[in-house]
């Protein structure tokens, strides 16, 4: 599975950007899949989530009401909609698919190059 982040960019605070990710390979194994980011000299955190149907996401509570992950399975896409966005918002944003494979389900994780968002006061 090979995953491809675009969209990322410069903003002013209280703007809006749209990332995507375009997943490729083996497409079918994939299950949910998420966004994260990581700040300079922080861990990286969980923004989003969203499951193989769509129907069910979750947020961390810091993006809650302001970001809205959605998954077009027809283009094997995620996309990440952030408004309202903050100097806090400001990272890398790495979108990760988990992947089931061989009988026994094995579980893998894929990650993607990652996309900057900078988000200026």
């Amino acid at each position: 599975v090979q995953l491809v982040e675009s969209g990322g960019g410069l903003v002013q605070a209280g703007g809006s950007l749209r990332l995507s990710c375009a997943a490729s390979g083996s497409t079918y194994a994939i299950n949910d899949m998420s966004w994260y980011r990581q700040a300079p000299g922080k861990q990286r955190e969980l923004v989003a989530t969203i499951t193989s149907s769509g129907r069910i996401t979750d947020y961390a509570d810091s993006v809650k009401g302001r970001f809205t992950i959605s998954r077009d399975n027809a283009k094997k896409t995620i996309y990440l909609q952030m408004n309202s966005l903050k100097p806090e918002d400001t990272a890398v944003y790495y979108c990760n698919a988990e992947a089931f494979f061989g009988n026994d389900h094995e579980r893998y994780d894929y990650w993607g190059q990652g996309t900057q968002v900078t988000v200026s006061s």
